[in-house]
């Protein structure tokens, strides 16, 4: 049994501009609290372990054996993959994009965080390059969930001749603003997904208030903010 959570901002113990399920120890926030924010999350999902990444814009996957327990980043990795029952994979994020995968086939689960650097690099085919390496995946059976994340409404990239390849100028919705969320769309159909096994959100955490945000904190004025969390979970019956 797999099972997908996008959490809010809310229901958690941090407070002020990290108010309140703040799951990020890069924050400033009171370490106590990220942990108890982090225990709830565990607990709600039913987790026994809760494995997350020290996160760096990269292409890199780090693949669980078991041995890492749920109080530790992994550092430097920008995607986990798990075979490994009882096992949740968390990752946090602003505006980024976090994309869930799951094989119902050969039962492993993928979480990738995936902002503006990661679609330019690709990493969601890197990930699932290693899910077909060490678990046998095939891609046809994957499925796959785009989080709430900067939508094309605020994804404005006014430097985007030399951030953004020129292929991405096909998802260019206005003068500098892109739709990542079909960029994702379309990496995750080149890396053998099926179309209609990948799920969009349609929830921009710009717009919405109910997530941390690190566009509208700048907008607002106060850069520092949390970082909310998507999690997938492999239960104990695969």
């Amino acid at each position: 049994m797999v099972s997908y959570h996008f959490f809010t901002r809310h229901n958690g113990v941090s407070t002020g501009t990290h108010s309140s399920l703040n799951v990020s120890h890069g924050t400033g926030d009171d370490p106590d609290n990220i942990e108890k924010n982090r225990s709830r999350i565990r607990r709600w999902v039913g987790a026994q372990r809760l494995l997350s990444a020290h996160q760096i814009h990269s292409d890199r996957v780090y693949v669980d054996n078991g041995e890492i327990d749920h109080s530790q980043d992994v550092d430097g990795f920008d995607a986990l993959i798990s075979d490994q029952p009882g096992t949740a994979l968390m990752i946090q994020q602003a505006d980024c994009q976090a994309v869930l995968l799951s094989d119902p086939v050969n039962p492993a689960i993928a979480a990738v965080h995936n902002g503006w650097r990661g679609s330019v690099v690709n990493i969601i085919a890197a990930t699932i390059e290693q899910m077909q390496n060490h678990f046998g995946t095939d891609p046809v059976h994957l499925q796959a969930r785009i989080s709430p994340s900067l939508g094309p409404c605020c994804s404005e990239f006014v430097n985007h001749e030399k951030e953004l390849p020129a292929d991405f100028r096909r998802f260019q919705v206005r003068d500098n603003h892109f739709d990542f969320w079909q960029i994702s769309a379309e990496q995750l159909r080149g890396a053998g997904l099926h179309p209609e096994s990948i799920h969009l959100s349609d929830v921009c955490t710009s717009c919405s208030k109910d997530y941390f945000s690190y566009r509208r904190a700048v907008r607002e004025g106060s850069p520092q903010c949390g970082r909310h969390a998507s999690v997938i979970f492999l239960g104990v019956d695969g």
